[in-house]
């Protein structure tokens, strides 16, 4: 979710991808790599496909250019059949949708076409072997095929075709073959029924290919085009039977590298200047090989230009090819190269995809890295491009940290001993800062303290080659930890460490909080994370013992994120009795007091979140402790509102909402109110959960400074409640009000001035120290989007919040609840 310093989960939200790429980080269990000794490398590019015409015309780009199927046969030296493929064009042919097939010569109703799917790219004047059955004779071994099929090609008789996709073809005639828009050539020979012109090409044997000239001409005419010869398969890298290149062997192919440099291809800007353009022979030695997720592997040029603005490192993109490269190999790679934007709003990627390429040696001495810390970071975080892309303007590497870390896209880069500020997640990814003395937390986090500050020393870490440790704010990757730097939708920069520090932990605990003194009012809020009655037990348990052992039983809780009794599942339900019921019992359990609640069921699928989840506020409380004034009427469209009495303010309706029916509150969360009533005091609470930071601008994108679109939602919620606040105000100066909830938003917000405006509320994160003002880590800052604010005549409190989840890689739920414990016999107006 390309949200700016929000909410990843957000109750619906996912972190899939919203490009043809799909899920393009490294999001699963990584694998150990093969390692060869040379090859070709093929890769799935997903470009997009030309509209073919089928045979009506000549081929100036992708042919057939030699057919053998006596491999293995009588008399055969080679062992195995082959289709070679060659390039007539100047640009990279995208091999990665296509592939060949095959007919036999003499088709009947019940024969069908064979299919080898094809992977990688064909360079401009180049070749691509495909590899198909294989005989008992022979002696000679293909070079490494480009791809492998397994079909039993006649040697005297047939039929191939290229074919765009991978769905077999129906026809059976030259006629239907050459009207199949799919088809980019065909070669028939021997005595075939399909075929191109006049007649197929004659000749082939056991002994004996068909082949076009070294022109590649395409005359559509197989019978003028093909003739017969001795077999000469060559692959990808240039390699040939003889030149010592056969499957499984060794050396072979040109091993000059072309005039390209991966310093050309990254150029000065976050946008090459060979964007689109194929590039062939560019040398790098391979410093990181992924395996899973998105594949491929980083190259780095150890010939450096002099300009701090171009990096020497380029990701290679296999796609779903596993690379065969290993660490240290010195290649040669053929392709294109592509900008990858993981989203609408990020950065790009600079990537060679659709690759070839040649392992020139292995084992390689690997470029020195690039070190990271106070001393290389810059301070400031981010040109500022008035809220435009940042793409176009030249690298100031020495003056913004995002041009610094663009300017080493793709390059090995280095940290020794550094904090961890974002927890493991479910990814094995974490956060660490370089720069350790950039707003530190008390608890070891690095703090979020206003939109130009955000931190620029922060990195996320994922292992190549290992399952990442788990990691709690605090911690220290101890040692050094060096990878290829790379860059995610998912928070901006990440290293992907091939060396990885060692874990060491600092022990961070879960805080407990005292309990309220007997006249003390204690009120706490906590966002649950979509808690519905079909959760496992565990995870009711555990929100249960935060409530009960962590908040020590607050005498109220209001409660974010309780959906219906059925969750997702979109039927209507609306209740969430059992949802509550479970999570109650388990408080209990836990050692806590038996809680009643309240709640305003929304309208079906009105309130935003999970579709079929019916998500609201709910009010837990403690009956022995304080009781609540049931005024009826309230339900999801009925505002509740102020009344003036002789004896001080009272709702309308308890439990009620503001203004539901507003604007303010379209696809959200609306306020819940209550009346309660404390040593024969009344306290009114209101409950909150703004909308979601969904659709804004990531700090890390290209667009700067980010826009912050849902932000105005959020204000215009804001000022619903502060008018409601004031309603109060009004009937009652001295009343004594909680606002509190997850605001989605932080305390320097126009959300929160909004809401504070006229004084009315006054926001109780901003009476800890500094380095304790924070509910949630997100992208390694540690934040407050949840609050408590009270009303002018609460003056004696004690307000804390209590980490228990938004530092630790096992966690309950992504906030950290919080609570304040108000003294009313001695508040204003008592």
């Amino acid at each position: 979710m390309s949200s700016p310093e929000g909410r990843p989960h957000e109750e619906s939200s996912s972190r899939g991808g919203s490009s043809p790429h799909a899920e393009r980080g490294p999001r699963a269990r990584r694998a150990a790599y093969p390692l060869i000794a040379v090859g070709a490398v093929g890769a799935l590019a997903l470009t997009a496909l030309p509209a073919w015409t089928a045979v009506a015309a000549p081929s100036a780009t992708a042919v057939i250019s030699e057919v053998y199927g006596g491999g293995g046969n009588s008399g055969a030296t080679l062992t195995r059949d082959f289709v070679e493929l060659a390039n007539a064009g100047s640009e990279v042919f995208d091999l990665s949708a296509y592939s060949v097939q095959y007919l036999p010569g003499a088709a009947s109703a019940s024969s069908q076409w064979q299919v080898t799917a094809l992977s990688g790219s064909l360079a401009a004047g180049g070749h691509y072997l495909v590899g198909e059955g294989t005989g008992s004779g022979g002696t000679t071994a293909l070079p490494t095929p480009d791809a492998t099929g397994s079909v039993a090609m006649s040697a005297t008789t047939g039929t191939i075709a290229l074919v765009s996709g991978t769905t077999a073809l129906t026809c059976k005639t030259a006629a239907d073959c050459t009207a199949d828009s799919r088809v980019l050539d065909v070669v028939g020979y021997g005595t075939a029924v399909v075929r191109e012109g006049g007649g197929p090409a004659t000749g082939a044997s056991n002994t004996a290919s068909v082949a076009r000239a070294d022109s590649l001409a395409d005359t559509d005419d197989n019978a003028t085009d093909l003739t017969a010869g001795t077999p000469t398969p060559v692959n990808s890298a240039g390699q040939s039977p003889d030149s010592g290149g056969g499957e499984g062997g060794g050396g072979g192919g040109t091993t000059d590298p072309g005039t390209v440099r991966v310093h050309d291809i990254q150029g000065t800007t976050r946008l090459s200047p060979y964007a689109g353009k194929a590039v062939t022979r560019v040398p790098g030695i391979v410093t990181g090989v992924r395996t899973s997720g998105s594949k491929g592997y980083w190259i780095q040029d150890p010939q450096a230009d002099t300009d701090a603005r171009t990096s020497e490192g380029v990701f290679v993109y296999t796609g779903s090819t596993t690379p065969t490269v290993a660490v240290g190999d010195s290649v040669l790679v053929t392709g294109r190269v592509t900008e990858y934007h993981p989203s609408s709003t990020s950065q790009s990627v600079t990537e060679i995809t659709g690759p070839t390429a040649t392992v020139v040696s292995s084992g390689n001495a690997l470029p020195e890295p690039v070190k990271l810390d106070g001393t290389t970071v810059p301070d400031a975080y981010t040109p500022d491009a008035d809220g435009g892309s940042i793409e176009a303007p030249a690298l100031e590497p020495g003056a913004y940290a995002l041009d610094f870390y663009e300017s080493l896209e793709g390059m090995r880069t280095t940290f020794t001993d550094a904090r961890v500020v974002g927890a493991t997640d479910a990814y094995d990814e974490l956060w660490v800062t370089v720069k350790p003395d950039e707003h530190p937390t008390k608890r070891g986090g690095t703090l979020y303290t206003a939109y130009d500050e955000p931190n620029s020393g922060r990195v996320k870490v994922a292992s190549l080659d290992t399952t990442g440790p788990v990691a709690n704010v605090g911690d220290e990757l101890s040692g050094t930890t060096t990878g290829p730097l790379d860059y995610s939708t998912y928070g901006g920069y990440i290293l992907q460490a091939t060396q990885l520090g060692t874990l060491v932990s600092e022990g961070l605990k879960q805080e407990v909080t005292r309990r309220q003194k007997g006249d003390e009012l204690a009120v706490a809020t906590y966002n649950v994370e979509n808690l519905d009655a079909l959760d496992p037990q565990e995870k009711f348990d555990r929100l249960a013992a935060g409530v009960a052992v962590n908040l020590n039983s607050p005498d109220i809780v209001a409660l974010e994120e309780i959906q219906d009794d059925n969750g997702a599942t979109n039927d209507g339900t609306l209740t969430s009795e059992a949802t509550l019921t479970t999570f109650t019992t388990a408080i209990r359990a836990a050692g806590g007091p038996r809680y009643s609640w309240r709640y305003i069921a929304p309208e079906n699928n009105q309130d935003g979140g999970e579709p079929g989840g019916n998500i609201r506020q709910v009010f837990l409380f403690n009956p022995k402790r304080v009781s609540f004034t049931d005024r009826a009427g309230g339900d999801a469209t009925t505002a509740t509102s102020v009344v003036k009495t002789r004896k001080g303010a009272h709702l309308t309706y308890s439990p009620g909402r503001i203004n539901p029916t507003s604007d303010a509150w379209d696809s959200s969360r609306k306020p819940l109110v209550g009346e309660f009533v404390f040593h024969g005091e009344p306290v009114f609470v209101i409950a909150n959960h703004f909308t979601s930071k969904g659709g804004d601008q990531p700090l890390h994108g290209r667009y700067q400074q980010p826009a912050r679109s849902s932000e105005t939602q959020r204000a215009a919620q804001a000022a619903e409640v502060n008018t409601f606040v004031k309603s109060l105000l009004a009937a009652d100066k001295d009343a004594k009000a909680v606002v509190l909830g997850d605001l989605n938003d932080f305390e320097f917000s126009r959300t929160v001035t909004t809401l504070t405006s006229g004084g009315v509320l006054r926001p109780l994160i901003t009476t800890l120290p500094p380095a304790e003002r924070y509910t949630y880590v997100y992208d390694g800052n540690s934040q407050t989007l949840d609050h408590t604010l009270t009303t002018p005549a609460v003056t004696h409190f004690d307000y804390d919040v209590v980490h228990i989840n938004a530092e630790f890689a096992d966690q309950a739920s992504d906030h950290d609840p919080q609570i304040v414990r108000i003294d009313v016999s001695r508040c204003r107006g008592h």
